[in-house]
């Protein structure tokens, strides 16, 4: 098992390790990682392509060595790096003997969830194994259009219908109730997924009127340690109809909407607001498609900020540091305590997500690593295909979501490495698909140790 990358993860793994008693068919089979020998490669950097399907099995494997490379910043003075990451073997979790886990602390629930837009459903990916342990409906028509998924610290997933309406599932087969009292709980394990209303570990299901929803970002809760277990877990999603804009949070436990807050004096051009993400308050931050609108709402108080972008987004993430990125070929990076932003070109094309390290990784081909201190592009990975969302998993992998296609690769970023899941069906995520980005951020979900 692969050394983890610094306190932040670690924090968050004990609150993903909790659990103190114990349309269209599939193409492809539950799909296995392979690997091959690694050759050497001089990266360099690719135009985003039009999506291609996926090849079945591919086993393609590549080397890349990364080198640093200058890119071009605007804007004011760097803030100093932070401290040097801790480095542990999860054998044991040092200096930490309130932690709630399962015996030896290694992180059992550690999963991926895709979405497989046409085919209105979601696959479950143990990103260790790379097989598929699951695919679920996520709306009763089977045409809520699925994208962007968020996973809560207790590693469950609620997923948003771009068509309208939120959906969670619970990722331990030991929550799902038997609702049907028979004894058993009726839940996919495979690429098969069950009929509507048949499937046990879906939590719940909100209905939503809205013509575009597309963001989903948890909030951390609570961590309660007479219960070992995160409690008060909130999830945010955001819709629009017309010109009007909504966020709204939602009670993760039940799916009832908590708070509706109108976005005033924003444009929704491009779908509303296109991706969305959380800091270690657990406040919404939400961006635009086109060079619009940065949104802020504060948790406790609900109040509205905003700010005019200064690049377009497809994807968007919080780093550790507090950072608000958004991304497509150029990373644009928000400093909300000086309200200002720098960007880099640095050729992506869709999503992004920060690793323990600080390096904003994003997606294309090659997958491009930059600081995210000095704004270099550090790293530059080539993979076979056009990759459009991009996520980390807990043991610092960097995923890769083809576009329409059928794969996804996880990529070593010390080696450049990779190994490919195929058998997704026309896949289109870019968002907090493991649940690390939630996490990275620290916040009430993470237990002290």
């Amino acid at each position: 098992m692969n050394m983890k990358l610094g306190m932040i993860a670690w924090l968050a793994m004990g609150a993903l390790a909790v659990a103190c008693g114990s349309d269209e068919n599939d193409d492809g089979a539950g799909g296995d990682g392979t690997t091959s020998t690694p050759g050497t490669t001089n990266p360099t950097t690719e135009s985003p392509t039009t999506a291609g399907s996926g090849t079945g099995n591919a086993s393609v494997t590549t080397t890349a060595n990364p080198t640093t490379t200058s890119a071009d910043t605007s804007g004011g003075d760097e803030t100093a790096d932070g401290p040097p990451p801790v480095y542990f073997d999860l054998g044991g979790i040092p200096d930490s003997p309130m932690f709630c886990t399962k015996g030896d602390g290694d992180v059992e629930l550690s999963y991926i969830w895709i979405a497989n837009s046409t085919q209105g459903t979601i696959s479950k990916i143990n990103t260790q194994t790379m097989i598929e342990e699951g695919r679920y409906q996520t709306r009763p028509d089977t045409t809520g259009s699925p994208s962007r998924t968020s996973v809560s610290l207790n590693a469950n997933v609620a997923v948003a219908n771009r068509n309208g309406g939120l959906t969670k599932f619970y990722a331990n087969h030991d929550d799902c109730p038997d609702t049907n009292g028979n004894g058993v709980v009726n839940t996919s394990t495979d690429n098969q997924w069950l009929p509507w209303g048949t499937e046990e570990c879906m939590a719940w299901h909100t209905p939503m009127a809205y013509a575009s929803q597309r963001p989903v970002a948890w909030t951390q809760g609570e961590f309660d340690e007479v219960a070992c277990a995160t409690v008060n877990e909130k999830v945010w999603t955001a819709g629009s109809n017309g010109n009007a804009i909504e966020v709204l949070l939602v009670d993760g436990d039940t799916g009832i909407i908590e708070e509706t807050i109108p976005i005033p004096g924003v444009s929704a051009n491009f779908y509303g607001i296109y991706g969305a993400a959380v800091d270690s308050e657990g406040n919404f931050w939400g961006s635009q498609l086109s060079q619009g609108t940065l949104v802020h709402v504060n948790r406790q108080t609900l109040a509205i900020e905003t700010w005019p972008m200064v690049a377009s987004g497809y994807g968007m993430t919080v780093d550790a540091d507090g950072y608000v990125w958004t991304c497509s070929g150029t990373a644009a990076r928000f400093d909300p305590a000086t309200e200002t932003w720098q960007t880099v070109n640095a050729g992506g094309g869709g999503g992004c997500s920060a690793d323990a390290n600080g390096i904003l990784w994003m997606a294309s081909n090659p997958v491009k690593g930059v600081n995210n201190q000095t704004l270099v592009v550090e790293y530059s990975l080539p993979i076979p295909e056009y990759v459009h969302g991009v996520s980390i998993d807990f043991e610092g992998n960097v995923w890769g979501v083809s576009l329409f296609g059928t794969n996804a690769y996880r990529i070593d970023p010390a080696t450049g490495t990779f190994d490919t899941f195929t058998g997704l069906t026309q896949p289109y995520s870019y968002s907090d698909m493991t649940g690390f980005a939630l996490s990275n951020v620290g916040g009430g979900g993470a237990p002290s140790g």
